[in-house]
């Protein structure tokens, strides 16, 4: 198990959990490579790795999905109801779309596929971190099929938001960016964070990812609903 002294008081403090120590070690060696990333520990199971992540505090996990014993699934939503601000990437190799959905509904920041490009994963943390949301792009199509199967009518629940929170929604559900968003809706980047806090606050959804699902699901997708 790794475990070290941060060197670098801004790093991003990361913690692996994945039951194949070669891809463990491979993963580790990769992040050693930057600066601004930390490895500060890593575990072969779920029930384990929720002990290191709780003594450890990282900033982002990366959580393997399928595991014997307790899965990943498992991990993510007793991680996210104790630690409802840790950044959470799942990392596997299933492509399968349940486990996608199942996964961003129960409050992962990212899914990425194990096949990920190095630079790709780095770039991912470092957006996770930042409070963004990622998923391997060839999980995307998969996604927009899952939500397709039968999105229901908009339901009282959006009577909540005010009409700009529906504008900032509609957006997200079209894949916008914050920027993008300010830039379409006229707005100061700052403002679109704040309505979309505002949004999650809400709707009680726990990142944009579940955001923009719940907008499809509802039939928002763009600034003239």
């Amino acid at each position: 198990m790794v475990q070290k002294t941060t060197q670098n008081q801004d790093a991003i403090r990361i913690l692996l959990i994945d039951d194949h120590a070669l891809f463990r070690g491979g993963v580790r060696a990769l992040l050693k490579r930057h600066e601004d990333m930390e490895v500060v520990g890593e575990s072969p199971d779920a029930l384990d790795g929720i002990k290191r992540v709780k003594a450890l505090k990282p900033d982002v996990v990366l959580l393997d999905l399928h595991m014997p014993g307790m899965s990943g699934l498992g991990a993510l939503k007793l991680l996210r109801q104790d630690l409802p601000d840790l950044r959470i990437i799942m990392l596997t190799v299933s492509e399968d779309s349940d486990d996608l959905a199942q996964a961003l509904y129960s409050g992962a920041d990212g899914y990425l596929l194990k096949n990920v490009d190095a630079q790709d994963l780095v770039e991912a943390i470092r957006k996770v971190r930042a409070g963004e949301s990622v998923v391997s792009p060839e999980m995307t199509a998969k996604l927009v099929q899952t939500l397709r199967r039968g999105p229901d009518k908009i339901d009282d629940t959006l009577e909540k938001l005010t009409a700009r929170e529906r504008d900032v929604l509609g957006e997200l559900a079209s894949g916008a960016s914050n920027k993008e968003i300010a830039r379409t809706l006229d707005l100061a980047e700052s403002t679109v964070k704040i309505h979309l806090q505002s949004v999650l606050r809400k709707l009680k959804l726990n990142n944009r990812v579940q955001a923009a699902i719940y907008a499809v699901e509802h039939g928002l997708g763009g600034s003239s609903q």
